[in-house]
């Protein structure tokens, strides 16, 4: 039994930079925190990675679950204001919101000392911040960006506006006078 033709082979699509380096790193990521854990563990005993790894989990719950609570808060107390909830505080490299706690968080909560060390880079307020930076810089630099990759995404988001706010509305065209309806005859039966 067939069910059709086979499509025709798709033209070779030649894939973004971040697609074909992405795997590598998050391999080679995965090796050198193996590789630490073993170098830590045959120098402090493996007990002590242990109480390590549970130590990170712990306090990137407790991270994660202040800055949920903190968001919740903002979110009711802006709503019982009989506003909208208030718009995100990461504008820009001056933010101050639950997107770095919430990273920071969830880099203790994954196992490795190496994500550990980002994460509480995350959670301090001068480094925090430069991450921040970084981040914005890298996203909003100007100059095209491949379709389907981060950098594309985040400025149809933005919709390149500097408060990326977005605007619904309808395009309605005045080019000339409306054409004539064309008028069906009546129906006589």
């Amino acid at each position: 039994m067939t069910f059709g033709a086979t499509p025709p082979p798709s033209p070779q699509q030649h894939r973004s930079r971040a697609r074909r380096f992405v795997p590598l790193g998050v391999a080679a990521w995965m090796v050198l925190e193996i590789w630490l854990l073993t170098v830590v563990a045959g120098a402090a005993g493996g007990l002590t990675v242990f109480l390590l790894l549970v130590a990170g989990v712990i306090a990137g719950g407790a991270v994660i679950k202040r800055a949920g609570r903190r968001a919740w808060r903002n979110l009711t107390g802006s709503l019982q204001a009989g506003g909208a909830p208030a718009e995100p505080q990461e504008t820009g490299s001056s933010g101050t919101g639950n997107t770095l706690p919430m990273i920071g968080g969830l880099l203790l909560i994954l196992p490795g000392l190496l994500s550990d060390v980002l994460g509480l880079l995350c959670l301090f307020p001068p480094t925090g911040r430069l991450v921040l930076r970084g981040a914005d810089k890298l996203l909003t630099r100007p100059g095209s960006y491949a379709p389907g990759t981060f950098g594309d995404a985040y400025q149809q988001a933005r919709m390149h506006r500097p408060d990326g706010k977005v605007v619904q509305g309808e395009v309605i065209r005045d080019d000339g006078p409306p054409a004539a309806r064309r008028q069906d005859p009546p129906l006589t039966g």
